[in-house]
């Protein structure tokens, strides 16, 4: 019984490990995003042709535009958000 108390008082307490969730909008953790733009703003000129392609076709819009799609995905890949 002594010897559970007399460790615990000269042992450290092991505390659990956090780990800290990759945030793509801060620039210390993602220097490709040094101005902190969120998803939503990032991209604008892929986003926008994306979304009037998509507006354009409707239902068509897988096919006719897919290459908009990946150019879009490349532009916030290369700002460092995972897709």
């Amino acid at each position: 019984m002594f010897q559970k108390v007399i460790s615990s008082l000269w042992s450290s307490p092991q505390e659990p490990i956090s780990e800290v969730k990759y945030d793509p909008t801060n620039p210390k953790m993602n220097p490709l995003n040094p101005e902190g733009l969120k998803s939503c703003c990032a991209c604008p000129q892929t986003k926008s042709a994306r979304d009037d392609c998509f507006l354009k076709y409707g239902p068509e819009a897988d096919e006719n535009c897919q290459e908009l799609v990946q150019n879009h995905l490349a532009c916030m890949r290369s700002l460092g958000f995972k897709l």
